[in-house]
């Protein structure tokens, strides 16, 4: 038996006290409170109007915030007390320099595009900027989404067997680096959670084929009672009823997350990392890079990884050097995969955290919060790549050239997968709404 993801298979007691456990049952999925049957998710993401489309976007989110002056946007000629301890080294794009400690990513450049000058973000750790386009505390009062599932809703399932939005977040500490809610669209369109309960359950680990024949069985005979009762209201129950046992039954989602289906060499190729937490956010488990790759492959249609832990208020150089080279590992790897498999015209990548650092170094030799400017790094999606955009000024402080602001990155996702420039989702009462406020502009240098 496939033991998908070893580590989260455990019962884990969090910072809360509370043991968590998000799964799914056969015919039901509980979310957040909210019980949901599988026939009624499966419903639910038919009526997307972007069926036909085999755009999709893998999210690499990096809880803490990177320090953007120490990866892709070195300050060499910055003072003392500002300027970092790397060297920047030049990449197959002649102009565009990175890290020292990023050669595999300087090498592939040609294939990446570099956003320097992000604005608007807020000094929050926390997830829900850029997988929301809201601050937390604003996008919990008002019940804005998550942006998988929004992708869910207005996209709807590839596959019958595959869900629309795996959400591969682990249960971190650090309560708001999580994945938001579904939010106004409703447990329906929650991202499928693959941190072991979920995926086991699929694979019917504990339930055995007699029993699960059993309630088959039963769901048919209370579905043939409903029938008699309002045939013409549950007309449509029987094949969302059927849907919903062909993925149960299916192997296909577990499938896609067995990393060991690959060869050894491209297993190599991403580093595998490790399932352990770093601090109170997120591992560096380039295998769930690898998952996601394997994922879009198979249909899913939004991918969001958690990735790494980088809010280092101390010992800032040493802790980059020490995890630097298995992020330039991982990254390159999911980037020059999606072009060599020829993903690149569907599939976007994004890698980004919620804020920069400061500029200037403090006492314990680290950078804190800085939400005036950030950078992100973006990839296939069929984006014109090979580019920087933005520029910050000599002291990585501030956006000299083209601000960016964090819901135009988000804008120009929606876009390469076919929303437009207006996209919007509906919420639970039926209310059409738009995902993004009226600001917020496609990148136009990407398009």
């Amino acid at each position: 038996m496939l033991n998908v993801l070893t580590s989260a298979n455990r019962r884990t007691a969090y910072c809360d006290g509370v043991s968590r456990r998000s799964f799914l049952q056969i015919g039901s999925l509980t979310a957040g409170g909210f019980s949901l049957s599988l026939p009624q998710l499966l419903r639910a993401e038919e009526t997307g109007s972007l069926k036909a489309s085999k755009k999709s976007v893998i999210m690499v989110y990096l809880s803490g915030g990177i320090s953007h002056q120490d990866t892709v946007d070195l300050k060499p000629d910055a003072p003392d007390g500002i300027r970092g301890e790397f060297k920047p080294i030049g990449s197959k794009v002649p102009g565009i320099d990175l890290c020292e400690l990023l050669p595999k990513l300087a090498s592939c450049t040609d294939k990446l595009a570099i956003i320097r000058s992000v604005i608007g973000q807020q000094d929050e750790h926390s997830s829900f900027q850029s997988l929301v386009g809201k601050p937390m505390g604003l996008a919990l009062q008002e019940g804005w989404p998550n942006f998988g599932s929004i992708i869910a809703q207005n996209m709807g399932q590839r596959d019958a067997a595959t869900p629309a939005f795996v959400d591969l977040f682990p249960t971190m500490q650090h309560r708001p680096y999580n994945s938001p809610p579904s939010g106004k669209v409703g447990p329906m369109f929650r991202g499928v959670r693959a941190d072991g309960e979920d995926m086991e359950s699929m694979t019917l680990r504990f339930i055995d084929a007699p029993r699960f024949d059993t309630r088959k069985q039963l769901l048919s005979s209370i579905d043939g009672i409903k029938r008699d009762v309002d045939s013409v209201a549950l007309a449509g129950m029987d094949s969302s009823y059927q849907k919903a046992f062909d993925v149960l039954t299916s192997s296909h989602l577990v499938n896609a997350l067995d990393v060991e289906k690959e060869s050894p060499t491209v297993r190599e190729r991403y580093g595998k990392g490790s399932a352990k937490h770093l601090g109170d956010g997120a591992p560096m488990w380039n295998d769930q890079l690898l998952q996601a790759r394997r994922l879009v492959e198979a249909g899913v249609r939004c991918v969001t990884v958690a990735y790494g832990f980088w809010d280092t208020h101390g010992n800032n150089f040493k802790y980059l050097k020490d995890h630097l080279p298995l992020f330039d590992t991982g990254i390159s790897a999911l980037i020059e995969d999606i072009y060599a498999r020829g993903l690149d015209r569907d599939v976007t990548v994004v890698v980004w955290g919620e804020f920069g650092r400061t500029p200037k170094i403090n006492k314990d030799a680290g950078r804190d919060h800085w939400a005036r400017v950030n950078s992100a790094i973006l990839a296939g999606g069929g984006m014109k790549v090979g580019q920087v955009i933005g520029a910050t000024d000599k002291l990585a402080d501030s956006a000299t050239h083209r601000p960016v602001h964090y819901t135009d990155v988000l804008a120009t996702i929606y876009d390469n997968l076919g929303f437009g420039e207006d996209p919007s989702f509906t919420e639970i009462s039926g209310r059409k709404v738009r995902a993004l406020p009226g600001t917020a502009r496609v990148v136009s240098e990407l398009i």
